[in-house]
């Protein structure tokens, strides 16, 4: 098992897919509990999602399970959101709070530094490599983070999660022109620029603007492309279309801003 995919573009946007993979272990499989193999907390289909919406992106793309790590969590378990519900970098825990493991088979403390040698270091080797490779070429790199989740989780959030959730770090992480053009192709649809998601620890590490390395997070409210938000979780392509059409707008203006040397 490749447990990273990598699929080169001449452009100047990485497409990160830190968690629509569903791979596990079988010995970490055997350790989940009934809850925890439902593996409610995928990003379902979201490499489907974005598939072919700017041909010339560069995508890397993680098959482990965020069950096993999470490769958008701190390497150090520093939470993102102290004082706030969340999931650890080796959760112990769903989105709903729920344990996922059987009872004494958490993950130890050493197990969780030999996840993040075997699972995170790897993706975020990719991902460094393929920042450097485009900046060579461009003189500057846009790191897109494609994440999605249920629209509803009480335990991490209230109410209703709107369709799109932009996270740039507080305007750290990036130009202010790709926070606007993304805000801008969701103008009529609901959508929040770092509201309850900021940006993970993809965005927040690699989002150094003043190098000519960007990066913007993207939290897709799932009921924007699945036909239901519980299992199956099936694909639905008539109500993924006009998201996929919004994404394409984004992807295609944030390609332009970099070409044009707008950035630097």
């Amino acid at each position: 098992m490749n447990t990273v995919e990598i699929t080169q573009g001449d452009g100047p946007v990485i497409l990160g897919q830190p968690h629509g993979g569903t791979w596990l272990p079988d010995a970490l499989t055997a350790r989940l509990n009934a809850n925890g193999r439902a593996l409610a907390d995928t990003d379902w289909h979201i490499g489907r999602l974005y598939d072919g919406l700017l041909p010339c992106a560069t995508v890397v793309r993680s098959n482990v399970h965020r069950y096993a790590i999470d490769a958008n969590r701190d390497p150090a378990g520093i939470s993102l959101y102290p004082g706030r519900n969340t999931t650890a970098l080796c959760p112990v825990t769903d989105f709903d709070g729920k344990p996922i493991w059987t009872e004494g088979q958490e993950p130890s403390a050493d197990e969780v530094l030999s996840r993040r040698a075997a699972f995170h270091a790897p993706y975020h080797a990719a991902l460094t490599d393929e920042i450097a490779r485009v900046k060579a070429r461009h003189g500057t790199a846009i790191l897109y983070d494609c994440h999605s989740i249920r629209s509803e989780i009480p335990f991490l959030f209230e109410g209703l999660l709107p369709l799109f959730s932009i996270g740039t770090n507080d305007g750290a992480a990036c130009a202010p022109g790709i926070a606007g053009a993304a805000a801008t192709a969701c103008a009529g649809q609901s959508h929040v620029l770092d509201g309850r998601f900021k940006g993970g620890w993809t965005t927040r590490h690699y989002g150094q603007p003043e190098t000519g390395t960007h990066a913007i997070q993207m939290e897709l409210a799932q009921r924007a492309y699945l036909a239901a938000e519980t299992a199956p979780w099936a694909y639905d392509p008539a109500r993924a279309e006009p998201t996929r059409a919004t994404l394409r707008t984004i992807l295609e203006t944030l390609d332009r801003l970099a070409r044009s040397g707008a950035l630097t």
